[in-house]
């Protein structure tokens, strides 16, 4: 015994040893024997089996013999010697340099102690390979004994292993799951690709289910002696690698930036919630659901070939049967098709579609070809006789709609269709053809998304005999397309349904065996023969079986309901077709009549029976109608979809079985309940359409399956509940469902019309109630529209997809909107939780930890900056002015431009000067002020400004500058001004003569106390005489002026300027602009605060450039004044507000050609720069550069400047450096203060554009607002500016200096806490990106995000009304302008509404959705009102906050208002 097992074991070993090559082939074969599986058989082979026979050619057939069979003791030990030969032979081919291992699977993790031999040396690797090429085979003791131990171990499994092995296999599966990795193992020296290090996925994934029982912890592996690395992702990687070449690797996996997958995943883990199954959900009962087959399609010997030779055989044998049979309006045959006439009939047509359109070496239509069916409903006789004219042609008929009018509802879909399917041809009948709509010419014109048509009338009198030596080409049925059926989509959209000839005929064999039907058969059809049922019933089947259809037409059905049952009595028809609306209409006009019938009846075909909601008017048609003749076993639903043509039908004579809610069942698994849903899926004959389920051919090696659309179960389960939207209790509606937010919700928007206004009130109350109580479904929309206003259908049904668009489009018009989002929406993401306060120090560490550098960034040092500028040796403003008057007195600071271009007024160096003095001379004698005392000057913006600003500066007085009341607006412009000159102290107030009399007049009285004015004096009457002396500060930081305006959240705000800090101010513009006396500068601004102040009156006399002056209110006569300014000065810089550049895009968009004819030439601007303080309008500023690029004008040329009340102006983009720059953020992590970088075009990305370059002496640094600690460059925090012309503090009456302190004099908590900084109220951030500064250092971006008074926390979130209102905005092309703010934690919606009335309900809805869907916000009020309701500055900045005031106030005389439950 000892012998034979010597002989069997060195026979097995033999394949391993070294052989010749020929030998190769009998090791697999005897590898692959030795791998026999203990238990029962599986049903497929071990993966790792398979790996290794796929690596050889002649491993299919040796695979079949692996075979579940009894492994005894001896067969293991003869496993274990062959093993350890293989991978010693392995181990000589290994390679000598040590390669880190690929995982191969993320699944299946076995231990490695289970397909890892132990080192039996104690070497490295190396040495071990050296050995092994010297020694051979290695064949020592204490080899194999550890060789053996390990199979032993291998083979019983260790209790230190985990076992992954599929859990289906039986308990020794395992260990040879184990041994077939070993197996796969030894052959892949020469056909594994090189391990791949970067990704985790192996190259052959597969999915193992883990055992329940597998709880056994993980053992790290070990390699003898070796030292053991393991990568991050739990790679083994000898000791050989080094440790920083793998860190590099992992390092490598993890792109820096996110790959582009995210930027399209919903459920942001850090942001959204999860959402969990519910606990309470039914779970699915019962075996695995399997394909259901119907009946073998029988045998028939006299069926034909083709349904043409069908045609051929009853147009020849039976010429005179009767066919078809249409009716009037009147209930009477109006006409009688035989079989004889449509034989006849259809060869004229397919002759003339071949051979009399075009010409004979071009015809127009070609066999193949598709051609265009358009015919009434009241005309199927002329439809048939063209359909089979298309068949016998071998042309491809499109069946389609009569288009009534330009804009049917779906027509322009439908158009589309045809144009996918190259149609050129329209066959239609001589009726429809006249009463198609036409243009003046007489000529059909084109419809909307259609295809340029050939319209061809297939009346006999209009076409050609054929010869008599033609006949049409008759074939067997085959794989080419027969017709093409159109589908109308859930969303509106159509699709072509191609059905091929032996699918044609196989479902009408399919229909003829099932239904029963027999020659000379009568059946009455009430269904559309274009489509569907009624086109496979009263078209095809009919034909094939030689029966007589009774064509009930739908505007016979809308006079006369009892007409199909009038017919089926008439003609004792054995089968009828009709709808579940049919039966319910003659529900309700059967009183009418006595004498009905319905015992001929064998077979009344439902055609919507897949609706489970037909089911009510099944069974109250058979209760009234059964004591009348009807039998219960004769209704018959049927299951059918343009795709799989009729899937499933209840045959005659069938008892119905019941199931859930009392549905009546059809055969083969057609019974359909409201509770039980599911999808069956038939096979199908041919790869184009599916066919009935009946298969002539039962063999077929390859079985396709065609998707039915139909909702469907085999028997009964419970998967939970699904709500049909037919079966709203109320007659009339259209109801479609609407996804919110996330595709897991599914709320209900609904339209339905209502009669008169006397039940809009009770309607939506008893419409949630039946809804709630009978489906459990949220109403999120309820719109009441007026009667007979909703789409309809050819054949008279709603138009759901339509009405659907409508609404979505805002062109539905409802009487009244009631929106419930509170209520339906539940799946919002969790409000975000405030975390406890990390301190700045913390922050600080951590960025630094993280290599995020600290957020801070400065402009050119103003100390380093050498230029030959005379005006430094001047500590004030002043005293330049007085320098310029000597050494260039005719130089010309200032010229005034009036509505027609011309100049109107202009100031020299010396003409400015002598006008100060006279006003300072004025101020003296006249005012009797003393020195620095507060002047309001009341002046239009001019000459007359700048000339009392430098009075006021001679004079030792403080000027404030003041928009003047306009003169149709005294009511509401007066009191501001009122309040600026009471606030600022103001002693005296200087203006024109013009203005003094509107300020005192009647008007005026009325909207203020004008008895208490302070002195008004009038510089139109100036002394003649000069001061004695100009006053002269004595100390720079000497109050110069005070500036004062509005900001967006409605606070009256002055800030105090310095001397120094003027001057200041004025040299870091001209150095930042590159501004000398040799320049022109056009400015088209408010001259009355801010930075627009300031270039306007003081930039000029500090830089001696030439300041062209544009009035912003001019241009509301001539729009194209600024503009042709630029071009006639040739001016390379200018300045301008968002309401300017507004203006100019609105009003100048369609005259850019008549421009360029007058010359306009925008090509030598440098720099245009938007001033403005918020966040830089892009889409404003990148419309006005396209708009304005055929001009001239450079892309790079546009940019913004950013200023607020604590500094007139951080950022200006200057003549040098960098374009601007555009980001793309996450708004979704923006709303959590972090700034994360996204892809252009990436799902809720936000573009923010660069704020101009920092101005020279300026330093930024971003700040937490709550800890006042610094922040990194991917936190959003407010921005914080240190600088020389920072303002002093605000000038308040009552002189609080707690507020000045903190908004002018912060310091940092953390860091730099020595710097005092001034606090902007504004939120953003920095990046550094790669583009070079002037100076040669990296660029410094600041982007403006919002201001932080304005930002609204909502759901423990920063939104910024900005993002909110551009959402609103685009929503609908009446919204002009929107506002946003919050009320009592709601959000409030303002939209301005340019059109009718009516539409002002429709915005409702859409403003609802817009907001919900791109911010996850509930809107809580809308409010529509008219144009110029929403209050906007004079920088065209949104004031929110009296728009809130007015709202609460009820002073905004809205159009609706809205209030969302």
């Amino acid at each position: 015994m000892a012998k034979v097992n010597d002989k069997k074991r060195s026979k097995l070993i033999g394949a391993y040893l070294p052989q010749p090559p020929r030998r190769a082939r009998g090791a697999c074969v005897t590898a692959c024997h030795l791998l026999t599986v203990p238990g029962p058989a599986p049903q497929f082979a071990p993966w790792p089996v398979m790996c290794a026979l796929q690596k050889h050619q002649h491993c299919d057939s040796v695979a079949s013999r692996i075979q579940a069979t009894h492994v005894s003791p001896f067969v293991l030990d003869v496993h274990t010697e062959a093993v350890q030969a293989a991978l010693a032979k392995h181990k000589e081919r290994k390679m000598a340099v040590p390669m880190p291992s690929k995982r191969r699977s993320l699944v299946v993790q076995t231990s490695m102690d289970a397909y890892t031999p132990p080192d039996t040396s104690s070497g490295s690797e190396d040495e071990g390979s050296v050995q092994g090429d010297s020694q051979g085979t290695p064949t020592s003791s204490q080899g194999s004994i550890n060789m053996e131990h390990w199979i032993s171990q291998a083979i019983h499994g260790s209790t230190t292993s985990t076992t992954s092995s599929s859990s289906t296999q039986s308990g020794g599966s395992g260990a040879a799951h184990r041994l077939a990795d070993v197996m796969a193992q030894t052959h892949i020296e020469n056909h594994s690709a090189p391990p791949d290090v970067t990704t985790y996925t192996s190259e052959h994934p597969i999915q193992v289910e883990r055992p329940q029982g597998s709880t056994t912890s993980r053992t790290a592996p070990k390699y003898g002696n070796a030292e053991l690395m393991e990568t991050g992702d739990g790679v083994p990687v000898s000791s050989r690698v080094s440790a920083k070449i793998q860190q590099l690797v992992n390092t490598l996996k993890r792109p820096k930036r996110p790959p582009l997958r995210e930027f399209f995943v919903d459920d942001f883990e850090e942001l959204l919630e999860v959402q969990q199954p519910d606990p309470n959900q039914p779970k699915p009962e019962g075996a695995q659901m399997l394909a259901m087959r119907g009946e073998q399609l029988g045998v028939v010997t006299n069926w034909p070939p083709s349904l043409e030779a069908a045609l051929q055989r009853w147009g020849t044998i039976s010429p005179k049967a009767p066919c078809l049979t249409t009716m009037d309006t009147n209930g009477k045959p109006l006409y009688i098709l035989t079989y004889g006439k449509l034989w006849t009939r259809s060869m004229k047509v397919a002759y003339n579609i071949l051979h009399k359109l075009g010409t004979k070496q071009e015809p127009m239509v070609r066999p193949g070809d598709r051609v265009a069916l358009v015919f009434p409903n009241n005309d199927p006789a002329a439809s048939m006789v063209a359909f089979y004219g298309c068949l016998l042609a071998e042309v491809v008929p499109v069946p389609i709609e009569v288009p009534l009018t330009r804009k049917d509802a779906g027509s322009q879909q439908i158009g589309f269709l045809l144009g996918s399917c190259g149609v050129t041809v329209a066959l239609t009948s001589d009726a429809c053809h006249k009463g198609l709509p036409k243009s003046p010419t007489g000529e059909i014109p084109q419809f909307k998304g259609w295809p340029k048509l050939l319209w061809f009338v297939t009346e006999s009198k209009h076409l050609s005999k054929p010869p008599r030596d033609w006949f049409p080409h008759i074939k067997d049925a085959n794989n080419d397309t027969a017709y093409i059926e159109y589908k109308t989509c859930k969303d509106g959209s159509v699709l072509g349904v191609t059905v091929t000839r032996i699918a044609l005929l196989t479902h009408c064999q399919a229909l003829t065996q099932a239904c029963g039907y027999t020659e000379a058969e009568t059946i009455v059809n009430v269904l559309d023969f274009k489509k569907d049922v009624g086109l496979w019933h009263g078209i095809l089947t009919s034909v094939m079986n030689m029966m007589h259809v009774i064509s009930i037409p739908y505007s016979l059905m809308k006079v006369n309901p009892l007409s199909w049952i009038q017919k089926v009595c008439q003609y004792k028809a054995k089968v009828a077709c009709v709808k579940s609306r049919d039966m319910h209409w003659a529900l309700v006009a059967h009183r009418d009549q006595r004498d009905v019938n319905l015992s001929s009846l064998r077979m009344l075909i439902v055609a919507d029976g897949a609706n489970p909601w037909s089911i009510s008017s099944c069974d109250a048609f058979l209760n009234v109608f059964q004591s009348k003749g009807l039998r219960q076993e004769v209704i018959c639903p049927c299951a059918s979809s343009p795709e799989a043509l009729t899937v499933a039908i209840r045959r005659y004579g069938r008892a119905p079985c019941r199931a859930g809610r009392g549905s009546a069942a059809a055969c083969r698994g057609s019974c359909l309940t409201e509770e039980e849903t599911g999808k069956l899926e038939m096979c199908s004959m041919s790869h184009d359409c599916g066919t009935f389920g009946l298969f002539r051919n039962t063999h077929l090696s390859v079985v396709f399956f065609c998707e039915t659309r139909i909702t469907w179960i085999s028997r009964p389960r419970s998967y939970g509940r699904a709500a049909s939207h037919v079966g709203l209790p109320c007659v009339g509606t259209a109801v479609h469902t609407h996804q919110l937010l996330w595709p897991s919700l599914h709320s209900l928007s609904i339209c339905f019309p209502s009669i008169d206004n006397t039940c809009s009130d009770v309607v939506p109350s008893l419409t949630f109630q039946a809804i709630d109580s009978i489906h459990q479904v949220g109403v999120y929309c309820l719109a009441l529209v007026p009667a007979n206003t909703l789409p309809k259908t050819p054949l008279g049904g709603i138009h759901l997809s339509e009405t659907k668009q409508l609404f979505l489009e805002g062109s539905l018009h409802p009487c009244n909107v009631l929106m419930c989002p509170h209520t339906c929406v539940t799946n919002l993401p969790k409000p975000r939780q405030k975390q406890p306060e990390i301190g700045p120090a913390s922050v600080m560490v951590g960025n630094l930890v993280s290599g995020k550098r600290i957020a801070q960034a400065s402009g050119r040092d103003l100390g380093q900056i050498e230029d030959n500028d005379q005006a430094r040796k001047f500590l004030f403003l002043s005293e330049v002015l007085q320098w310029r008057a000597q050494t260039t007195p005719d130089h010309v600071l200032y010229t005034l431009l009036n509505c027609r271009g011309t100049i109107a007024s202009s100031l020299t160096c010396v003409q400015l000067h002598k006008r100060a003095e006279k006003i300072a001379v004025m101020l003296m004698e006249r005012g009797h002020l003393q020195d620095g005392d507060h002047v309001a000057l009341v002046y239009p913006p001019g000459i007359d400004l700048i000339a009392a600003f430098y009075g006021c500066l001679y004079a030792g007085c403080v000027p404030i500058t003041v928009r003047p009341p306009h003169p149709q607006n005294i009511a509401t412009t007066l009191p501001t001004v009122k309040m600026i000159v009471e606030v600022s102290r103001s002693a005296c107030l200087m203006t024109t003569q013009l203005t003094c009399k509107l300020l005192r007049s009647r008007e005026a009285a009325a909207a203020v106390d004008v008895r208490a004015w302070p002195p008004i004096l009038d510089t139109d009457d100036l002394p003649k005489k000069r001061p004695a002396q100009i006053y002269k500060p004595s100390n720079p930081d000497t109050l110069a002026y005070l500036d004062f305006s509005v900001s967006t959240t409605g606070m009256l705000a002055g800030v105090k300027m310095s001397h120094a800090a003027t001057s200041a101010f004025c040299r870091s513009i001209k150095l930042q602009c590159e501004l000398y006396p040799s320049r022109e500068v056009a400015i088209c601004l408010d001259p009355y605060c801010g930075l627009g102040f300031v270039l306007w009156c003081l930039c000029s006399v500090y830089s001696g450039h030439q300041s062209i002056l544009i009035p912003p209110s001019e241009l509301e006569t001539n729009p194209a004044l600024w503009l042709l300014a630029v071009s006639q000065y040739k001016v390379r810089d200018t300045f301008c507000s968002y309401s300017v550049m507004e203006l100019c895009t609105k009003g100048l968009g369609s005259q850019t050609e008549s421009l360029k004819a007058r010359g306009l030439d925008l090509s030598r601007v440098r720099t245009c720069v938007v001033v403005a303080e918020e966040r830089p309008r892009i889409a404003l500023t990148q419309s006005f550069s396209k708009l304005f690029k055929d001009l001239g004008l450079h892309p790079r040329a546009v940019s913004t400047s950013f200023g607020c009340r604590v500094n007139l102006a951080i950022c200006l983009q200057g003549t040098s450096g960098p374009d601007p720059t555009t980001v793309y953020v996450d708004m979704r992590a923006l709303r959590h203060d972090r700034v994360r970088l996204v892809e252009r075009g990436s799902p809720h990305s936000l573009p923010l554009m660069e704020s101009g370059k920092i101005l020279p002496g300026v330093r930024i640094i971003i700040a937490n607002p709550e800890t006042k600690g610094p922040l990194g460059d991917s936190h959003l925090g407010e921005i914080w500016v240190h600088s020389a012309h920072n303002a002093s503090g605000y000038f308040t009456i009552y002189g609080d200096e707690s507020l000045q302190s903190d908004h002018f004099n912060s310091r940092l908590s953390f860091g730099d806490t020595q710097t005092v900084w001034a606090r902007t109220g504004y939120l953003g951030f920095l990046r550094r990106t790669e583009l070079t500064d002037a100076n040669g250092e990296r660029h410094d971006a600041l982007y403006v995000v919002g201001a932080l008074d304005e930002a609204m926390e909502l759901r423990g979130m920063r939104y910024h009304p900005i993002d909110i209102e551009t959402s609103v905005i685009r929503a609908h092309k009446s919204v002009t302008e929107c506002a946003v703010f919050t009320w009592t934690n709601l959000l409030v919606v303002v939209v301005e509404l340019d059109g009718s009335e009516q539409e002002a309900l429709d915005l409702v809805p859409l403003v609802t959705n817009v907001v919900l869907e791109e911010h996850y916000l509930v809107v809580g009020v809308v409010v529509v009102v008219d144009i110029g309701v929403i209050p906007i500055n004079s920088r065209g900045e949104k004031q929110r906050m009296h728009l809130r005031d007015g709202f609460l106030a009820d002073q905004l005389d809205p159009i609706y208002v809205a209030y969302n439950m």
